[in-house]
């Protein structure tokens, strides 16, 4: 069972921007373009850079994604880690129901890293309202600088990442 918050027995502790991951959850590798871009003249700039990606579903209640980009050496270039929420004013409707009224709430931080070791990033909250059908949800999008903690927040979370890295095959 995916470890869980002592206060809310649905409540995930990976559900959570910069949050611990879950101790099982292991990255997939794959390289940062496609093998017709790889091939061609403008493929010779990211040839062997490959991206560690960890996709979380917390199912109808959201999912987080965490994203490492490392270039032919190994060596760190970018990351991200997004979580998106998804809420209703009547939680049962969630399960119950996937064309019920519900409010997304997306955070992430995300960047480059740079050779020095600085971090220049954004910060982003974005909320907006599912009416349920087919219509497409109005984003509204704040950015912000990151703080220090959340920085520190993405490195420990990318060297976890980077630990927990499948073998190149």
């Amino acid at each position: 069972m995916p470890n869980r918050t002592s206060d809310s027995p649905t409540r995930l502790l990976w559900h959570a921007l910069l949050g611990p991951l879950p101790p099982d959850a292991v990255p997939t590798r794959q390289p940062v373009a496609s093998p017709e871009v790889l091939a061609g003249p403008s493929g010779r700039a990211v040839a062997g850079w490959e991206q560690l990606v960890l996709h979380l579903s917390a199912g109808a209640a959201g999912l987080r994604i965490v994203l490492v980009v490392l270039d032919a050496d190994g060596t760190l270039l970018s990351a991200s880690d997004a979580v998106l929420y998804r809420t209703t004013v009547n939680e049962g409707a969630l399960a119950a129901n996937s064309d019920a009224s519900a409010t997304l709430l997306q955070l992430s931080v995300g960047g480059r890293f740079e050779e020095d070791g600085s971090f220049h990033g954004t910060r982003w909250h974005s909320v907006a309202v599912e009416r349920g059908g087919d219509e497409e949800p109005g984003w509204e999008s704040t950015p912000s600088e990151p703080s220090p903690d959340d920085v520190d927040g993405l490195r420990a979370v990318v060297a976890e990442l980077i630990r927990r890295q499948p073998p190149r095959s």
